[in-house]
């Protein structure tokens, strides 16, 4: 399709869709009752009478409907199937064509990015959600859920562990018409509409937004993070704060039934599933030097792990053969290391 007509379907399928309030609200009322009289349309609807002809003579000469000149004039739906067969011929032509168009953009190299729209804050959630590779926590709207529900069952399909929280609870699906086992490994609701939306996956790709920011709320904003420097710290204060006050539990997977070998971004989740394990078990753990800050691996059996109720302390001991190192989360001073991948395993130590 050439530049020329290129733009001028995309300027048709634009004016066809291009549809004013009173419009829409003309074209459904008519659309369920199959016929009216314009005084109908009028009755059942806003529109203000002398509104009404204008109004339903564009939907006619945009061949939504069909008007009948009788005293009085009658206005029947056109099926829709007939209505927008052309409209959609040419949408799926122009959909065709702007994809030979399309360049895939790079993933943004800035640590971190700012967003204000909805379709865009929407779409890194998405791509989060999809770039996990074995752990995700996520902090959702109940409409979010909903939104995402498909990609999240996908990301735990493919053996990424998954924890969630729904805010507010109040009006998170009941566990009765919603099946949390199939999107999450462990979900948790949350009081109040303070609570951020967040996505994290491995601890480094994030996006953090207001609830009001996937209202549309033009006064609010998403931050999202690049780098695992940076990405962190939402990771940290979903670990600290979201999660740690999510006091009703709406689904938990026995943690016995995960299946080893498998990667942690969090060292709180790690620990659990270790201390629900009754066979020995072994680590392989990225991280760094709390002392030098130099990057290190190390491995080994899983002799002791600590965890504090509150869920802010968690720590794994190691006997890597050489002796005892002790493996802490993100930002870790107390212990040797600071772990930014454990990777858990049955036989001896995993492959990261």
């Amino acid at each position: 399709m050439s530049d020329e007509n290129l733009r001028e379907t995309v300027e048709r399928v634009g004016a066809g869709f291009d549809l004013g309030e009173y419009e829409i609200e003309a074209y459904l009322t008519v659309l369920r009752h199959g016929e009216l009289t314009a005084s109908d349309v009028a009755d059942r609807t806003d529109i203000p009478q002398p509104r009404v002809y204008d109004t339903v003579r564009s939907l006619s000469d945009r061949g939504l409907v069909e008007l009948r000149e009788s005293r009085p004039m009658k206005v029947a739906a056109i099926d829709p199937e007939e209505a927008f067969a052309d409209l959609r011929s040419e949408f799926a032509a122009m959909v065709a064509a702007l994809e030979d168009e399309y360049t895939t953009p790079t993933r943004e190299t800035e640590a971190v990015s700012l967003v204000k729209s909805r379709s865009t804050i929407l779409r890194y959630f998405g791509d989060v959600i999809d770039d996990a590779e074995f752990e995700l926590v996520a902090s959702l709207t109940p409409g979010l859920l909903e939104r995402f529900a498909d990609d999240l069952a996908a990301a735990r399909d493919r053996g990424v562990s998954v924890d969630l929280v729904v805010t507010p609870a109040s009006d998170a699906p009941d566990g009765e018409d919603f099946d949390y086992g199939r999107v999450a490994h462990t979900v948790r609701g949350r009081r109040g509409i303070t609570t951020p939306v967040i996505a994290v996956a491995d601890g480094q790709y994030s996006v953090y937004a207001t609830q009001g920011a996937v209202r549309d709320d033009p006064e609010k904003y998403g931050v999202i993070f690049n780098r695992s420097a940076l990405g962190f710290l939402v990771s940290g204060f979903f670990g600290t704060v979201v999660w740690s006050t999510a006091s009703e539990l709406l689904h938990e997977t026995d943690a016995a039934a995960v299946d080893l070998p498998r990667s942690y971004a969090s060292i709180r989740r790690c620990v659990k599933d270790i201390q629900a394990v009754e066979d020995t078990v072994y680590a392989t753990v990225r991280g760094r030097d709390v002392l030098s800050g130099e990057p290190r691996t190390d491995r080994g059996e899983v002799v002791e792990t600590r965890f504090v109720e509150t869920e802010q302390v968690a720590t794994i001991v190691l006997d890597t053969g050489g002796g005892r190192v002790e493996v802490g989360g993100r930002v870790a001073a107390y212990e040797d290391v600071e772990a930014h991948e454990i990777t858990i395993g049955r036989d001896g130590p995993p492959e990261a």
